[in-house]
């Protein structure tokens, strides 16, 4: 019988590896290989340096345009001209983009709301938060183009066993904390290189609480903490959540650690009663209270949305703080939703004509501010609350700007009182 394993060790066993020592390597088979608009112009111009002709299965490569749809400039649009070209020559029909295909969104979001993430699965994507599909039981790796477009030729990649870490979130978070509020506490905790290369196994009664949309949040941000990759267990949530996206579902099975699995590190994260959390610029590490900033933080820019917190639960944290209200005079409001079935359903729901009222700006589904690319580039001496996962100098847009890391709860209050405030001084 062979010793309890971890779940990051049962899928690479899965996959092929037989030797599971943290720090061997081996060759692993990919269930999906995830190619963007901006990753993805260098992996296909490498895969053709290769001479490979074909991609070894196009139902398992998934191509979404994202970072830079739409458009911003004639670079951009070529950008998405050689993936949608690409997808097409190659018979990929897991194609997405807005306004031209069904469905289309932000890659992270988009795949999972399409069933192309299951649990036990190995996905590598030519983005480092290809690791939000640990919400859903996968494995996800970020990799570089070139090791994308060899997972796009052969099926399989070359992988570095990582040592596995078991993070466990004592109690229940106060008000107003959510999924996002949870991986701010872990970062705030081990910092930004606490988790280097390592998976983290996340898991606690407050995991447990999480629907599959905070479950998107707080694997997203396992790379901020310097990790390959952050897993939560899938339960009957998860199976309950994948079901209606799949022809069928009678292939999902729960997946989770086996009692007494040995890991490399423990990190236990005290919850109990917490309340919402903010990421300091420059860096997601320097975490605080938003009650306890120690200083008047007046805001330019709101941004809600990216691939960690642009679903149909923060739009709806957002309107309960927002709704009925007025933006504050001088701060901009600009949402996101994640994908256009998010943005659909907040239409259904009332949510975006109470944005709108409200003053807010509701954008299709892009990754463009988030990394300063277009639709929300920040100027010289602007500060944003974001609800995005990076908030470097320069993150996004001038590197004399700010950015400060928040959930969509606070990123309300913070539009409608003009600074930072904990959402019950809007709320009352």
């Amino acid at each position: 019988m062979s010793a309890p394993r971890t779940m990051t060790a049962k899928i690479l066993a899965a996959h092929g590896l037989e030797e599971l020592t943290p720090g061997a390597f081996g060759l692993a088979r990919v269930d999906r290989v995830l190619v963007n608009d901006v990753s993805g112009a260098v992996a296909i111009r490498e895969l053709a340096r290769m001479g490979a002709e074909r991609v070894f299965d196009p139902g398992r490569v998934a191509c979404v345009a994202d970072h830079f749809w739409p458009a911003k400039d004639a670079r951009s649009a070529e950008h998405v001209a050689r993936l949608r070209a690409f997808a097409e020559a190659q018979g990929i029909e897991a194609y997405f983009e807005a306004g031209a295909t069904p469905t289309a969104g932000i890659e992270h979001a988009v795949i999972a709301e399409a069933g192309l993430v299951r649990p036990g699965d190995l996905l590598v994507g030519g983005d480092s938060h290809t690791c939000t599909a640990g919400a859903l039981g996968a494995l996800g790796i970020g990799v570089g183009s070139t090791d994308l477009a060899a997972a796009m030729a052969l099926g399989e990649l070359w992988l570095r066993v990582p040592e596995t870490t078991a993070v466990r979130f004592r109690g229940t978070p106060g008000p107003y904390a959510t999924g996002k509020d949870l991986i701010l506490a872990l970062l705030g905790r081990i910092g930004v290189d606490g988790a280097t290369y390592q998976a983290l196994e996340l898991s606690g009664p407050a995991i447990d609480a999480l629907d599959v949309d905070g479950r998107l949040a707080v694997c997203n941000m396992a790379v901020e903490a310097g990790a390959k990759s952050g897993l939560v267990a899938a339960d009957a949530a998860t199976i309950a959540w994948l079901a209606p996206r799949l022809e069928d579902p009678s292939s999902l099975a729960p997946l989770a650690p086996d009692d007494g699995a040995a890991y490399e590190h423990e990190v236990e994260v005290d919850v109990d009663g917490m309340g919402p959390l903010v990421a300091r610029p420059p860096s997601p590490g320097d975490v605080r209270p938003v009650d306890e900033l120690g200083e008047a933080v007046r805001v330019d820019q709101v941004y809600v949305g990216n691939c960690a917190n642009g679903m149909i639960s923060d739009l709806r944290q957002l309107v309960d703080v927002v709704g009925g209200r007025r933006v504050a005079p001088g701060v901009r409001l600009i949402v996101v939703p994640a994908t256009q079935e998010v943005h659909r359903q907040a239409v259904a729901e009332g949510l975006v004509e109470a944005l709108l009222d409200a003053g807010a700006m509701v954008s299709p589904p892009t990754c463009g501010a988030c990394f300063g690319g277009h639709m929300g580039v920040l100027a010289a001496g602007e500060t944003a609350v974001a609800t995005t996962n990076r908030n470097f100098r320069g993150r996004m847009g001038h590197r004399d700007s700010r950015v400060f890391l928040a959930n969509a709860y606070v990123a309300g209050a913070a539009a409608v009182a003009g600074e930072l405030v904990h959402p019950s001084e809007v709320v009352g």
